[in-house]
């Protein structure tokens, strides 16, 4: 009888120990996570004559580079078709956990700023593990009217160097690359990445 009420103050201050740890953790993790939206590297341009004294150089911008994805119907879409406007750039996949998740937040702002901004979702299709067929009906299943294309010849990835999905590119009206998410990122993350690239 006394060995069954030890084992069971153990198991309790066991359990009550893992607890806390479990919630101590989760709330540090949210506090110390670091910031997921990243500036793009920008190129130093060298100084102008009129600094040559101070050796300061001025960031220069780098442009997203072009890309060949394909439509549901099959025709050719380039990223450059898009220049004008500012560009969400989100890599995905239907098989993709986070990527499900950050999904409902990039159409309800399609649905608010769709005429703003282009979204172009690229579907990472390699036609084994994601399929145009497996893509295209997840996203008529979830009902989402967003632009999706399909890199089925991993030109946009490869462009990219997209590696994990879900991956984010923010890129402005001239075409220039301004910020990159990788990983799920949620609607406060999403807010300034647009307001990064709408920015005149």
């Amino acid at each position: 009888m006394k060995n069954k009420k030890t084992v069971m103050i153990i198991l309790l201050v066991f359990a009550l120990i893992l607890g806390g740890a479990s919630v101590l953790y989760n709330r540090l993790g949210r506090d110390m996570a670091p910031e997921q939206l990243a500036e793009q590297a920008q190129a130093s341009k060298p100084a102008s004559d009129d600094s040559a004294g101070s050796g300061e150089s001025e960031p220069e911008k780098v442009l997203a580079p072009d890309f060949t994805v394909y439509d549901l119907e099959g025709n050719e879409v380039h990223l450059s078709d898009f220049i004008g406007k500012p560009v969400i750039l989100n890599f995905w996949a239907s098989w993709c956990g986070p990527c499900k998740m950050e999904m409902p937040d990039f159409h309800e702002k399609y649905l608010e700023l769709g005429n703003e901004i282009h979204f172009l979702m690229i579907n990472m299709t390699d036609g084994s593990r994601e399929t145009v067929d497996s893509a295209s009906k997840f996203i008529a299943e979830q009902e989402y009217t967003f632009p999706v294309f399909y890199d089925t010849e991993s030109d946009a990835s490869a462009a990219y160097g997209v590696y994990s999905l879900p991956t984010t590119f923010f890129i402005d009206a001239e075409g220039y690359a301004i910020a990159q998410a990788t990983g799920a990122i949620n609607m406060k993350i999403l807010d300034k990445g647009i307001e990064m690239i709408s920015q005149e």
